[in-house]
């Protein structure tokens, strides 16, 4: 089997999952891009976990783990299969300690993006948690890890967001980002495309900026699982390449 592209996706709001706007129409044009995978792996921003944690269920539940949002947000069910099997794969390809939790589930930072990528829900799928106390090499090195599974159909999936400050949004901002937002966003961004992949894990190096953009690791550290299991080879390609409401950016990659 030809190696599988990976994605990182900026997810935003919640209610992407159920706006039509140019950030949804965008995801699903980016999977018509690739294979159809045999399984999805998703590290998202919103499992922040003591440790790493592996779901194993063979049907994991939906998590509504946001709040204040329209009911019809709340009546999205995501019932993709799990797979128990490929979960034991990932287990034993990560060296660091790590455990079976069924307690948590599918969330929205998955599939918000999913119901417009993979809508008939049949792709297995489930989440690997980000371990909140783990420098940002030790999740490059989870990426490299996994790698492997690109080889098996497997479409490794990050999602959160490269600049993510909630207590600097400006709602009257609109579809415009801070100065500091775009220069974060494009430093990463200058860095991924040229490779220069130790600038990204060393990403706090950029003082007071960085400090600003992610103030909480949570969702910027989805994208260096994909950096990691990364090939040289791999064309990157930029999509949804902008900032909103002052403090966030949209910006996704596909390695393909």
């Amino acid at each position: 089997m030809s190696k599988m592209p990976m994605m990182f996706i900026g997810h935003g709001s919640p209610m992407n999952a159920i706006e039509d706007n140019s950030y949804t129409r965008t995801w699903g044009k980016m999977v018509k891009e690739i294979p159809k995978p045999e399984s999805i792996i998703s590290i998202s921003a919103h499992w922040f976990t003591k440790g790493t944690r592996i779901m194993n269920e063979e049907n994991s539940k939906t998590v509504y783990d946001m709040y204040g949002f329209p009911e019809k947000l709340y009546e999205i069910l995501y019932n993709a299969p799990g797979n128990p099997k490929l979960a034991g794969d990932v287990k034993r390809l990560i060296s660091r300690p790590s455990v079976f939790d069924n307690s948590w589930g599918i969330d929205h930072g998955t599939w918000s993006v999913l119901v417009h990528m993979y809508p008939e829900r049949e792709i297995p799928v489930f989440q690997i948690s980000i371990d909140a106390s783990a420098p940002p090499e030790v999740h490059y090195q989870i990426g490299k890890e996994l790698k492997s599974l690109r080889q098996q159909g497997v479409l490794l999936f990050g999602t959160g967001n490269i600049v993510h400050n909630l207590r600097r949004v400006d709602w009257e901002m609109g579809d415009k980002g801070f100065d500091w937002t775009y220069q974060f966003d494009g430093y990463i961004k200058e860095n991924i495309k040229n490779r220069n992949y130790e600038n990204v894990i060393h990403y706090m190096d950029l003082g007071e900026t960085a400090r600003l953009a992610v103030p909480m690791p949570d969702h910027f550290n989805p994208i260096l699982y994909i950096l990691g299991a990364a090939d040289q080879e791999d064309k990157i390609s930029v999509y949804n390449n902008s900032c909103v409401l002052g403090s966030l950016s949209m910006t996704s990659y596909l390695f393909s």
